[in-house]
């Protein structure tokens, strides 16, 4: 998220990153299988380049953390010859739409794609003609090392393995101690956690924050995040498990629908349309006070906050119980050059060392299971020294396992623009879900 999670360079993971259980299991047998594998050895066919030397082409949307990490130099230094080129997008919707495009004709494609978890349903269910059974080459055996819904959401009709997981998104809420203290609130992320032990409480700690606020700041950034993290609470959102659309009779996504319209007409929100360049100043310029936070959004604020925002923030429990926002998949495509060697290098990324030093460098939440366990003791000094390996492990334990979707990102994203219009044009409610209603049938006849 991620993702979760649509995603700006920085660390845009996507709107609606939502992922599968990322429940922490543990298995020895597993594990060796995964580390056998990031090692770099696949049983997988000669390699496709004559002379040993090859570059391995990355297509990614946002930041996955691994130039940060240092891991391509690190990949490069352990295979002689291997030289990996990254590119990648701003907005997750433009690289989606370009993938397709290139799918379709067959060209232009990278030895690695990236996925968004919002769209694995889609590769799994409708396109794994395009893209590599993994099993080809050995992933078979990297079954256990990852949790078991996160698994087999990239997993096609007839078993193909059709990508590795590379984060998924456990939420929390990221909050500026500094704020808050101008404000009078309370600043002990426990005591907070308690405070807002449910989403009314939330709101109503915002209705005080606004009371009393400083200038030109607001309670949260959007209340598109507010709907995106409340979403990810939930089991099933836009499909059911038969993968019926059930998201205009959906319970809890009303709930959601309804919290965020009241924080909008609360005038609880900046008004700020997350991702854009006004939404990334606003992070240096103090205009909001919480930021519903998946893990993958602490290197985020880092980026846009920076060095003087040090030591102000800070991370506590999110309202209302786990959730979880974002997650990804690397893919090989059917049509790229370098098939193995592009294996060789995702289940390298993938695996649980290397997941770990993304989640300390970066703040993406590993998905592989033995990572989880290696980053439990994590704190950072940037968010006031909070146990984030704590806070957002925790959570990704109690995190629902998701029903996904062939259109949950098409859906989600009408909705967050339906609910912009609530909260920056003053269109009334039932007015803006009548337009989500007509963007998703557009979307998904």
């Amino acid at each position: 998220m991620p993702t979760a999670r649509t995603a700006t360079r920085s660390a845009r993971r996507t709107a609606e990153r939502t992922t599968g259980k990322a429940a922490v299991r543990l298995g020895a047998v597993a594990l060796a299988g995964a580390l056998l594998a990031a090692c770099g050895g696949s049983p997988g066919g000669a390699s496709d380049s004559a002379d040993g030397k090859v570059t391995i082409t990355v297509d990614l949307f946002g930041s996955f953390g691994y130039e940060e990490a240092g891991l391509y130099a690190e990949y490069e230094k352990l295979h002689p010859g291997v030289t990996v080129k990254q590119t990648d997008t701003e907005d997750e919707a433009d690289y989606w739409k370009s993938l397709q495009t290139r799918l379709a004709g067959g060209g232009g494609l990278a030895d690695v794609q990236a996925v968004e978890v919002g769209r694995i349903a889609s590769v799994a269910q409708q396109q794994s003609g395009r893209f590599e059974d993994l099993r080809t080459y050995g992933a078979g055996a990297l079954k256990g090392g990852f949790a078991e819904a996160t698994w087999a959401a990239a997993t096609g009709k007839n078993g193909e393995i059709l990508g590795l997981a590379t984060d998924v998104g456990p939420e929390a809420m990221c909050f500026r101690t500094d704020l808050f203290a101008r404000a009078g609130l309370p600043t002990d992320r426990e005591e907070l956690a308690k405070k807002w032990s449910t989403w009314e409480g939330y709101l109503e700690l915002g209705r005080q924050y606004k009371a009393a606020a400083p200038d030109k700041s607001a309670w949260l950034d959007s209340v598109g995040s507010l709907y995106s993290v409340m979403i990810g609470q939930q089991k099933e959102r836009y499909h059911d498990a038969s993968g019926r659309l059930v998201w205009e009779t959906n319970p809890a996504l009303k709930a959601a629908w309804e919290a965020s319209v009241t924080a909008a007409q609360s005038g609880l929100s900046a008004r700020l349309d997350q991702w854009s360049p006004q939404w990334n100043q606003a992070f240096a310029a103090g205009s909001f006070a919480t930021l519903p936070c998946p893990a993958w959004m602490l290197g985020y604020i880092k980026g846009q906050a920076g060095e003087a925002g040090k030591g102000k923030w800070d991370v506590a429990k999110l309202p209302a119980g786990a959730g979880n926002w974002g997650g990804s998949y690397l893919a090989v495509p059917r049509a790229a050059q370098h098939k193995k060697e592009a294996y060789e290098l995702i289940a390298w990324l993938t695996a649980p060392e290397q997941q770990a030093k993304v989640f300390r460098k970066q703040g993406n939440f590993p998905s592989a299971t033995g990572a989880i366990a290696q980053i439990a003791d994590a704190t950072d000094p940037y968010f006031s020294d909070a146990p984030i390996g704590r806070i957002f492990g925790d959570a990704a334990k109690a995190a629902p396992v998701q029903v996904l979707g062939v259109h949950d990102q098409n859906i989600a994203q009408q909705i967050t623009n339906a609910l912009g219009e609530v909260e920056r044009k003053g269109t009334a409610p039932d007015q803006a879900w009548a337009n989500a209603g007509k963007g998703v049938a557009n979307t998904t006849g």
